[in-house]
């Protein structure tokens, strides 16, 4: 048996201990990456192989930069800037048709921006914006999609996690896919703004109008969100001016969320706790799909499997962009049913070097896909953010939580097309630090 019907063998070896077995997507990928090594290489190579690559990991500085984001976006959360960032929000368009539901996505935006993961934003704004919504007579459907489909963008807009890892796993500056970032993500958020006004423009009932606000209402809820733009403004600034580097920017970033909270007076010890223990649960989480995907790339590149296929692909008789839709249509279907940060780690060793044979850019095509599966966090059959808006609001239907996302899948579709003909959305910003 040749080494690239091994490599084949491994990847369906590592969907069915992902989906029979319902192993969890790290353990899968380090357990069918070291039997697969063994049988290419040796089995005390293999070991050797889990050695290193468990020292390397865990020991590597650049990894830092994970915990430290994580732990300033759970400062920020127990310290209450998500309500802070909702009530200002709301505040300014609360009084338009559909406006609460626009704050709604406005405040996943800012949030998003200071959290970095769409779980986390889903459930933060679930508990703040739907009795809301529901107070005003919103349609369920409306509300409980804004939520969920507003959520997404903690991935999309940086610092995010996903981002970040993506980074380390590729070798591309996360400074510059941070950047490259910022513009898709601000035009989703347009398009899904854009999205609820157009839906209450046709079907008013379905978003009435909250309380109209002064012009002093207005000016005096600027300050409650005033954290999230000084941590943002902070992060990308000194990283375009090169005062510090990505993980330096975590460290200033997890510093000065302690900061603005204790000065605020909004963060006590229970919650300064609360935000280390969720921090050190999720970055184990996050360093252990790390882990296990070193290790199933480390098979990958015995077996020579993914420049095979990259040399196979740039030799196909079509269209390079039919090979990018096929690739796109993988992500598309992979993130309806698996992790985003677990599809990733994945399918990034095989189909990064397919697209940079095809000539594509690696920032445009890392946003595209991140942007394709982030989608794929309010698409059935999984769909994890619906689920988490859900179970906040038991009284609502899982079918009716998925009828209300399905708004939004259209402003992906458009937001990806636009990617796709202007891939300056996505490579712009990158070239200003050159």
């Amino acid at each position: 048996m040749d080494n690239i019907t091994i490599g084949l063998l491994g990847i369906a070896g590592l969907m069915g201990a992902l989906f029979l077995l319902r192993m969890p997507v790290a353990f899968a990928m380090a357990l069918v990456g070291y039997i697969g090594f063994s049988i290419v290489v040796s089995p005390k190579a293999a070991l050797s192989t889990v050695s290193t690559g468990i020292w390397q990991t865990f020991s590597a500085y650049g990894l830092t930069v994970i915990p430290l984001f994580i732990l300033m976006g759970n400062i920020c959360f127990h310290a209450g800037v998500s309500n802070r960032i909702y009530k200002a929000a709301y505040t300014w368009v609360g009084h338009i048709r559909g406006g609460i539901a626009m704050a709604t996505v406005l405040a996943c935006s800012g949030f998003a921006a200071i959290c970095g993961s769409n779980a986390a934003t889903a459930a933060t704004m679930s508990a703040v914006a739907l009795p809301e919504m529901k107070k005003f007579g919103y349609d369920d459907a409306l509300s409980t999609g804004s939520v969920a489909g507003g959520a997404t963008l903690g991935v999309v807009i940086p610092p995010s996690v996903v981002l970040i890892v993506i980074g380390l796993s590729t070798g591309e500056s996360i400074a510059r896919l941070f950047f490259a970032a910022l513009i898709p993500g601000i035009i989703l958020t347009v398009l899904f703004i854009a999205t609820i006004y157009i839906i209450c423009r046709l079907n008013p009932a379905l978003g009435p109008k909250g309380p109209a606000t002064t012009f002093g209402e207005k000016i005096r809820s600027l300050p409650g969100s005033i954290e999230m733009l000084i941590l943002f403004a902070l992060i990308m600034t000194g990283l375009y001016l090169g005062w510090f580097t990505p993980t330096e920017a975590g460290a200033a970033g997890a510093f000065f969320a302690i900061v603005i909270s204790l000065v605020g007076r909004h963060l006590t010890w229970k919650k300064f706790l609360a935000a280390l223990r969720d921090t050190i649960r999720t970055s184990c989480m996050i360093l252990m799909i790390v882990t296990g995907a070193v290790i199933f790339g480390r098979f990958l590149a015995v077996t020579r499997l993914p420049f095979e296929a990259a040399d196979w692909v740039a030799a196909l008789p079509v269209p390079r962009f039919v090979v990018l839709l096929l690739m796109m249509a993988i992500y598309a279907i992979g993130g309806a049913i698996m992790d985003a940060l677990g599809l990733l780690m994945i399918t990034i060793p095989i189909f990064f070097p397919v697209a940079a044979k095809l000539g594509y850019d690696p920032l445009w095509f890392a946003i595209v896909i991140t942007v394709i599966t982030t989608m794929g966090a309010i698409t059935p059959p999984v769909g994890v953010n619906t689920y988490i808006v859900a179970s906040m609001a038991p009284e609502v239907e899982l079918s009716t939580v998925f009828k209300g996302v399905t708004y939004f899948l259209f402003a992906f579709v458009i937001c990806i097309a636009l990617m796709m003909l202007i891939p300056e959305t996505a490579t712009w910003l990158p070239g200003l630090l050159h």
